[in-house]
Formats: structure tokens, sequence, C-alpha cells
């Protein structure tokens, strides 16, 4: 006879189970939390109007979650930027501008890689477009094959990590926090990370330089100005973008949906001024429009909102259309912008399937007592929040060898975010705990990527290397920088204001102190006239 303290336990072995038998994990979940479900009913745990839960949670948290909204758009920003040609003109730039120093192609890589995992967001993409421009560069100039691998396959993971992420928007909306917020607690993890990896190629460079051979002067064929304008060209329309999207949320001009569309309609311009057939009047018309916008900033910022800031900002839209028209109009363009929408509508379409698959696992499970068992599972282990911290993370850690970032944060993110939420709220306050855990857990998923032998970002590396590349150094390669992202998840777990450091901190108000003054009020006296007779 299975009892409800059985049932648990039982979903969660099925789960695994059926995880590893490969079945697409949305109908999995579908499945198994029905068949649980009527298991439930049938043995008396609960009626069957509990599972009326299951659709009025589907239509009213999941389909009509706004925030949601923004994957869509980050989703097709991130697909017609990582195919525009910005990578290739960033990275030949960058490494014309450090290739005189030792491990000046690698700089590049890591300087590049956080600039494009700002602005993409898809680890396939990073690693694969930098592999196929950089790794032939770095192998003529004599770089050890294994650093090659190393560094291209890290840096196409840092893109998870860099706001303004959609790996971030999805972790903010499951945990149920700020997407502000979130982002911020990521910078700083993001930027220690950069500084690592840089720190490990500058002293490779001291201890082993051949490893990281300087570029020949003569190889190089741009110097001067026009490197630097080649440099800036790349860097200074990626950096507006990143204040569009990311800087309209942080000032609280903009939700993440409405900056993600800013962003999407910003990545078809990018692509666009990048493009060789952009004809000269767009490019007046880019002009006109970059003056006209900087003119309405200045006038917002000086007086209010008057005529010429609107006259300003209306020449600035139709500067937008305008370019946006042309992008339509060069076959290149638009054949991107068709499999942008194609890449988008797939993953959309998977994220709601595995939505809805968790949420009917999620309400049976905690129908059945699922919370209650798993809470003191997680809270009986030793060490207090630092022992739960530890087993999390190795559980994700190997969890994510198997599951995609989606499945994770919508399946197992929910059913152990109020523990942390519970666990960690003494350690760094109950407004910071969830935002501390879930950039710990970005931190831990880059890891997964890079570990041998299910690192999705090796097999990406695999896929795209020359024959001559055998597939032990590219594991190999990968070992030193899975022991820098460690270092960066114990960084993170050891010192919390890393990631809090930059939130808000919140205000301690002793109520039994606060007074409510009301000033007296001095009233005329009433002037009733004479009694009638």
């Amino acid at each position: 006879m299975i009892t409800l303290e059985m049932m648990p336990p039982l979903m969660f072995g099925g789960l695994v189970l059926a995880m590893l038998i490969g079945y697409p994990v949305a109908f999995t979940l579908a499945a198994l939390g029905l068949s649980f479900g009527f298991l439930a009913i049938d043995l008396g745990f609960f009626d069957l109007n509990f599972l009326q839960a299951i659709p009025g949670r589907v239509f009213g948290s999941v389909l009509a979650n706004e925030l949601l909204l923004a994957i869509p758009f980050f989703t097709f920003m991130g697909s017609v930027l990582e195919r525009c040609g910005l990578a290739e003109d960033m990275l030949d730039s960058m490494g014309q501008l450090f290739g005189p120093i030792r491990g000046g192609l690698g700089y590049s890589v890591i300087i590049v890689g956080f600039i494009l995992g700002a602005i993409t967001g898809t680890v396939a993409a990073q690693v694969i477009a930098m592999a196929l421009i950089s790794m032939p560069v770095m192998i003529r100039y004599g770089y050890n094959i294994r650093y090659i691998t190393g560094v291209l396959a890290a840096s196409g993971t840092i893109t998870q990590l860099v706001p303004p992420s959609l790996v971030l928007i999805v972790l903010a909306d499951q945990l149920g926090k700020s997407v502000g917020d979130m982002y911020l607690g990521a910078w700083g993890p993001s930027i220690f990370q950069i500084v690592l990896f840089a720190s490990y190629t500058f002293v490779l460079g001291i201890i082993k330089p051949h490893h990281v051979p300087a570029v020949p002067k003569e190889a190089r064929t741009l110097t001067g100005w026009p490197l630097w304008k080649k440099c800036l060209m790349g860097i200074i329309p990626s950096a507006v973008l990143i204040f569009v999207v990311l800087g309209t949320m942080m000032l609280g001009l903009a939700t993440p949906t409405e900056a993600g569309a800013m962003g999407a309609v910003g990545a078809i311009v990018l692509a666009a001024i990048h493009h060789k057939d952009f004809s000269t009047t767009g490019q007046k018309i880019l002009i006109a429009g970059i003056i006209a916008a900087g003119i309405g900033v200045i006038v917002a910022m000086l007086y209010s909102e008057n005529i010429v800031f609107k006259i300003a900002f209306a020449i600035t839209y139709l500067a937008v259309t305008w370019i946006c028209i042309e992008a339509a109009r060069i076959p290149d363009l638009r054949d991107l912008i068709k499999q942008g929408y194609e890449t988008t509508m797939r993953i959309t379409c998977m994220v709601t399937f595995i939505l809805i698959g968790s949420t009917c696992f999620s309400i049976v499970f905690l129908g059945c007592n699922g919370g209650v068992w798993l809470e003191h599972l997680l809270t009986s282990l030793p060490g207090g929040a630092w022992g739960f911290l530890i087993f999390i993370n190795i559980f994700i850690f190997f969890v994510a060898f198997f599951l995609d970032f989606f499945e994770i944060a919508f399946i197992i993110l929910p059913m152990i975010a109020p523990i942390a939420q519970k666990v960690l709220a003494p350690v760094v306050g109950p407004d910071a705990a969830l935002i501390w855990f879930g950039v710990m857990l970005c931190v831990n998923m880059q890891t997964s990527f890079l570990h041998p032998p299910f690192g999705f970002a090796l097999f990406y590396l695999r896929g795209v290397a020359p024959r001559s590349v055998k597939s032990s150094d590219i594991y190999w390669g990968a070992v030193p920088w899975i022991g820098l992202q460690m270092i960066m998840v114990l960084l993170v777990i050891a010192i919390p204001s890393v990631v809090t450091g930059l939130l808000d901190k919140p205000l301690n108000v002793d109520l039994d102190k606060v007074k409510i003054e009301v000033p007296q009020i001095e009233l005329p006296p009433l002037d009733l006239g004479p009694p009638k007779q």
C-alpha cells in the first residue's frame, strides 16, 4: 500500500528516471504529474477538484505572465546579433590591438566574450562564432592548443552571467524577485570572473610565455587611429545597445519586456549599419537620428519634456524606422531576420511547454506534501546554511550535465526556492537571500558547461574545431578554466557581499520608537449669532 509519505520520493525518482531515458522533458513532466495525480485521487489523498488548479495556474501564472514576454524579445536580439558579423569585426580589431603583448589574443577573446555575452545571451552561438574566427589565428601564431580550446569555451559561457542575460530574467521570475536586483547582483561576479580569466592569462604569459606568444608587429594590418576607429566602431554601438536594454531598466524607464522590445529593434539597426550594403542615405539618416536623440536627452535633463523633446525623439523614431525598412530590403539581412524569427519561435514554444509540464508536476507534488518532504530533507543537512549551499551546488552541478538551463529553472528551482529563502535569510537578510542564491546557481551552471565529458560548450567546440585538434586537448584544456569558475562559486558562497554589495540596504525601523505627531490646529470660536426669538 502506497502511503502519502511515499509519494514525493516516488515522484522525484520517477522524474529522474524519465529524464535519464531521454524523453522530451515537457511531456515527461506533464505525464508524470497527471499520472501521480490520478493515483493520488484513487488513493484518497485529494479529490478531483484539486486538479482544477492546473489550468488555473497555466492560464493565470504562465500564459498571463508579462515578465515572460521578455523571452522572445531577448532571444530574437541574440539570434540576430550572433549572425550579423559583429563578432568578426570585434575579434579582428581587438586581436590586433592586444596582439603585440603576450596573451594578447587571449585577452581579446575574453573581452569580446564579455561584450557579446551582454548582447547575445546564447552559449552555443558565442562559442561557435568565436572558435570559427579566433582558433585558426591563434593556432597560426603558435598559441598552446589547450589554452586555445579552454579560453574559447570559457569565454563563451560568460554569456550566462553578464546582464542583461536572459538567464537572469528567468531566474528573477521563478524566484519572485526584481529583474533589476538580479542584474545588480550579477555585476560583481561577472566582473570578478573576467578578472580571474585575464589574471590566469597574465600569469601563464609569465610562467610559460611560449604558450601565449605575442603576435609579430609585421602581422598587424592596422595601426594608430584606423585600428582604434575599428575597435570603437564595434564597441560603441554595442555599448549603446546594452544601455538601451539595461540602462532603461535600471533607471526605471522601462520594464524588462519593454527593454527587450527596444533591444530587438536595436539588434536590427546594429545588423543593418554593420552590413556592407547599408546605403549612404541610411548613414546620413543614422547620423541625423543620433544627433536628434542627443538633443532630446539634453533637453530632458535641463528642462521638462517640451515640444523640442518630442520633435527630437520623433526624428529618432523615424530614423530607426527607416533603417529597419532598409534592413528588410537587403536580401542577406532579410534572411537573417527570418532565421531570428524561427529561432525565437522554437525557443519560446519550448519554454512554454516546459512551463506547462512543470506546472502539472509541481501542483501534484505539492499536493502530496512534496514541499514538506523536500524541506525536511534539505534543512536536516549538517552544517546549516553552508551545508545546504554545498549540497545544492553539487546537486545542480551534476544535474546541469543532463538538463538545459530552462529545465532546471522551471522544474527544480520552484521546489527549492522557498527552502533557500528560509535557510539563507539569517545570513544575508530576507530581501537579498534569493538574489544571492540565484546568482550563485547561475555561476554554478556556467561551470557545468565546461565539465568533461558532458559540457555542452565542449561539444560545440568539438563540432567546429579542425580535425587536427584532438578531443583530449579540448577536454584537458577546459580543466584550468573549470578550476577558475569553481573558485568563483566558492567566492560567491564565502563572500555574499560580492552579490549583495550593490543591492539597496533594507531599512531597519524599530516600530516601538515610531512616533506620529499631529500638529494642533487652533480653530476660531464658532459664532452662531444671537439666539432666535
